[in-house]
């Protein structure tokens, strides 16, 4: 007996994260890949713009230009946008109107505090009235199953996914409180983070063999990490973020530091141990074993660890992800699939 596959649709196809999407839900068991849009390619097949999937998808799929309309009115159950800021709003409203399940990766919802998004995003909140609705998800960090009955998901960024996994459940226990400004985060990002287009600064000949700082020290995602950081410590977090771009196509590593003076490894294990026993996705590497991003490249995984520096009293915390799975694309059909009742882990191994 056949099962009914749930009709899902992307908008915002043909980026790196739209791509990495394609990919996984074309070979998702539980989905049937009903719509694939983008502006820029409308009307061409989505094996002949994106080759690596020649095989993958099926090979009569074509992208489409559907406008938020179009695709508030189609049989398409499931959502997910693939938009810079701004942009995805004039979707999500529709669709979220039409009882349609959004799952959107870009900024327009991670911030409950428009104040905030107006000051690192430039301009108003487009639909302040819809923030309301939404949820903000890293599954790992969900705390009631409430949020799996919201029409409108906010999938983080890929720094802060990278960021409070290791981070969040160390503060919900209390065995982190850090002063303003002293706790440190250093990220190095894949170029694909910043997306795919034609800018000089993006070049092979100009990233290879090259790393390099920017965004400091006012980069967009510090807002939506301290809000999640204030949440979970019940008090104001102010941190220093200091992201960097290294020279690998995808890929987040994260070092942080913070004042923790009598607070042992062992400590920081247990508690991670006990917030991630039944969680398929977080790898909990053993004190001193360093995590590195080639070995979670290609997966929906984040390999986390732990030192203690006696001779400081600071602990220092090393994370990795993938920018384009665990830091977006995968992170959102992980979410789906929760929302569902699916297994956690379908279609992303």
């Amino acid at each position: 007996m056949s099962q009914t596959l749930t009709k899902v649709g992307i908008v915002g196809a043909s980026g790196y994260t739209g791509e990495e999407l394609v990919r996984v839900l074309a070979q998702h068991p539980k989905v049937s890949l009903a719509a694939v849009c983008s502006r820029s390619l409308a009307g061409k097949l989505v094996v002949d713009e994106l080759p690596r999937l020649r095989g993958l998808v099926d090979g009569s799929l074509k992208f489409s230009a559907s406008s938020p309309a179009e695709c508030a009115a189609s049989d398409v159950a499931v959502w997910f946008l693939a938009l810079p800021h701004g942009v995805a709003t004039e979707y999500a409203a529709p669709l979220v109107a039409a009882g349609k399940q959004v799952l959107d990766l870009s900024a327009d919802f991670r911030l409950r505090n428009l104040d905030n998004y107006k000051k690192y995003y430039g301009h108003e909140h487009p639909a302040p009235a819809l923030v309301a609705q939404a949820r903000y998800v890293i599954p790992e960090l969900q705390t009631d199953a409430a949020w799996k009955s919201s029409k409108l998901i906010a999938c983080p960024g890929c720094y802060p996914t990278s960021i409070q996994v290791p981070v969040v459940p160390l503060l919900r226990a209390g065995l982190l409180k850090p002063e303003p400004g002293r706790l440190i985060i250093n990220s190095y990002s894949g170029v694909s983070g910043a997306g795919k287009k034609a800018d000089v600064n993006y070049l092979f000949c100009e990233r290879e063999g090259s790393v390099k700082a920017y965004g400091i020290p006012g980069h967009r995602h510090i807002a939506e990490i301290e809000e999640a950081f204030s949440a979970a410590a019940g008090q104001s977090v102010v941190i220093q973020f200091n992201p960097h771009l290294a020279p690998m196509h995808r890929g987040i590593a994260t070092t942080i530091v913070v004042p923790a003076p009598g607070v042992t490894a062992a400590q920081v294990e247990a508690c991670w141990q006990k917030a991630y026993a039944d969680k398929p996705f977080v790898s909990i590497l053993k004190s001193g074993d360093f995590p590195d991003t080639a070995h979670v490249a290609n997966t929906n995984r984040v390999s986390i660890s732990v030192v203690a520096d006696a001779r400081t009293g600071n602990l220092i915390i090393t994370s990795v992800i993938d920018n384009l799975l665990k830091g977006a694309g995968g992170q959102a059909v992980q979410a789906l699939n929760l929302m569902m009742g699916w297994a956690e882990t379908t279609g992303l191994r």
